[in-house]
């Protein structure tokens, strides 16, 4: 008589397993579609740089990185020599090395071949994506599902908009430039459970946007993280005089006493 129900359970397990696994996969296939569609707008502004729909392409295929590429084709629109644009879209870039390093769980006993795949797909979406589930194969499934679904969408709309550049000459017309930070919007909101985040994630905002105006590319982003420090140092509690002084007379009996 217990065999049945064994069974039932290890098949309802397995029913459950599949389930969250399924939802994972549907999530990471809505974020990588809504994101990639961000990819036309990029297309669309690499052709009104003046470059060709090949090299728009090759750039989003190489370097797969919506910040640093929009920052590369904006610095040469500006006239910006090769190698300056270059920097600026590798200073944006160097946080994707800081999430290397959270994502090492998913990525530490893969291949040689596998590993650097997984260095391409490391990015803002499917760091989100993966450090937001509750177990290592939840987190690989994300990680990789988003990074291939984003990878997928994203150069097929930048050869779209490649191709349509000649006619939308800003594609901050059809919102598209919206469409990324929506995205990730989404993806942080069910993370701010408790005063810390919103603190850091407050703190974060706060110092991104007073620098956007003026800071060079890229600056922005990377001196938000001094939110982190600043947003783990306001919560603690600083003890009082009151405090401090009763801990110090308690001291100073126990020296008496003995």
């Amino acid at each position: 008589m217990r065999k049945p129900n064994i069974f039932r359970k290890q098949l309802g397990r397995v029913e459950r397993d599949r389930y969250r696994l399924g939802r994972v996969q549907r999530d990471s296939l809505a974020v990588g579609f809504t994101v990639g569609l961000y990819g036309f707008s990029f297309g669309a502004v690499a052709a009104a740089a003046h470059a060709t729909k090949w090299q728009a392409v090759v750039i989003s295929f190489i370097m797969f990185s919506g910040g640093s590429q929009f920052a590369l084709v904006g610095a040469l629109a500006e006239g910006a020599t090769p190698v300056s644009a270059v920097a600026v879209a590798l200073f944006l870039g160097v946080r994707n090395a800081l999430y290397a390093v959270r994502l090492r769980p998913v990525t530490n006993d893969l291949g040689l071949v596998r590993r650097l795949l997984a260095g391409h797909f490391t990015i803002d979406e499917s760091t989100a994506m993966s450090t937001s589930q509750s177990t290592i194969v939840d987190a690989a499934t994300a990680f990789w599902w988003t990074g291939a679904c984003l990878f997928f969408f994203w150069n097929s709309f930048t050869f779209l908009g490649a191709l349509s550049g000649s006619f939308l000459k800003d594609p901050a017309t059809l919102g598209l430039t919206a469409a990324a930070p929506a995205a990730f919007l989404a993806l942080l909101w069910p993370r701010l459970v408790d005063r810390t985040k919103v603190r850091i994630a407050a703190t974060a905002a706060v110092i991104t946007l007073t620098l956007l105006p003026w800071a060079p590319r890229g600056v922005p982003v990377l001196a938000s993280l001094a939110a982190i420090p600043i947003g783990l140092n306001t919560g603690r509690k600083i003890p009082s005089a009151e405090h401090h002084a009763g801990s110090t007379s308690h001291v100073h009996h126990d020296e008496a006493s003995s």
